[in-house]
């Protein structure tokens, strides 16, 4: 008889649940890789608004560094942006102090005026100029990531767009319609990676143009709750058809979601069977590829 994996992998989660709930643990390291942006030609951190602009523009390009340069200052150094790119605006104001005199009475008093000039600036990310990587900020050397062929392939076979970036979170960006993880070489182990990353592949079936979930508007409401069930589920559910051992998260990452839904054998039996049509989604397109 056929063993059913995602009925399996249903019920230990549910005994898991009567159990009680464990704090969940991040199953990459923290890393202490410098992702604040600065100024790659004067060592100075961006402020302000600029933070923003710049690790927005990050994280949309999937540039691999937080450095960056005006043309001027990479054409100083002996660098060239390449053919094609297109900068990135930042601003800066700049303090003026202006002498002033008025008359009062039969005195004149001399007032000091500060005047602040909003100015811009085009920038552009180490990633996108030539002869100047020495000048990205250096990391201490990482043990060689030891990629899982089945895995992999899941993952390269969908045609989903997944970012590496140097930081401490991982999320599907639906607006933009892609994947961000942390490096490879951060996780605890390749199993850790995968499970993560096919939680946010699961995510990623939720698309309008894919299998069209609700994904939720923000953290703790309902349908944000639901979907992270589904996510969890199918991560482990495609785990399991690869014989991956999954990096057991479910039973105390899917609690903290779990109270929030109001029927929670439900609510389990529910996402199990979305998980199952994201799973059915996926593997579909790995066979259709393999079979051609």
């Amino acid at each position: 008889m056929k063993r059913n994996i995602a009925e399996e992998i249903t019920s230990r989660i549910l005994a898991d649940l009567e159990k009680g709930v464990a704090p969940w643990e991040k199953p990459w390291k923290n890393t202490k890789r410098i992702f604040f942006p600065i100024n790659a030609s004067t060592k100075k951190p961006y402020r302000g608004i600029n933070v923003f602009v710049l690790l927005e523009e990050t994280l949309r390009k999937g540039f691999s560094t937080p450095a960056w340069m005006t043309y001027r200052q990479a054409s100083d150094l002996g660098g060239n942006v390449r053919k094609g790119e297109r900068g990135t605006d930042v601003v800066f104001y700049s303090r003026l102090n202006k002498t002033a005199k008025r008359q009062k009475d039969d005195e004149v008093l001399v007032e000091e005026q500060v005047y602040w000039l909003l100015r811009n600036y085009t920038v552009f990310n180490l990633d996108q100029i030539e002869g100047l990587d020495h000048l990205k900020p250096m990391e201490q050397a990482k043990e060689p990531f030891q990629s899982i062929q089945e895995a992999e392939s899941i993952l390269t076979g969908t045609g989903a767009k997944i970012f590496h970036l140097p930081m401490n979170k991982a999320f599907f960006d639906s607006k933009e319609d892609h994947i961000v993880l942390p490096f490879r070489e951060d996780f605890k182990s390749p199993e850790a990676y995968y499970g993560i990353a096919l939680h946010e592949l699961t995510h990623w079936t939720g698309h309008p143009s894919r299998l069209n979930r609700d994904l939720g508007k923000r953290f703790g409401d309902q349908a944000y709750a639901f979907e992270e069930l589904v996510a969890e589920m199918g991560a482990a559910f495609l785990c399991g058809s690869i014989g991956l051992p999954y990096a057991t998260r479910h039973s105390d990452y899917i609690g903290d979601w779990i109270r929030v839904l109001k029927d929670h054998q439900r609510a389990v039996f529910t996402a199990a069977s979305k998980a199952q049509q994201a799973m059915d989604f996926i593997l579909k397109k790995e066979f259709k590829e393999v079979a051609a």
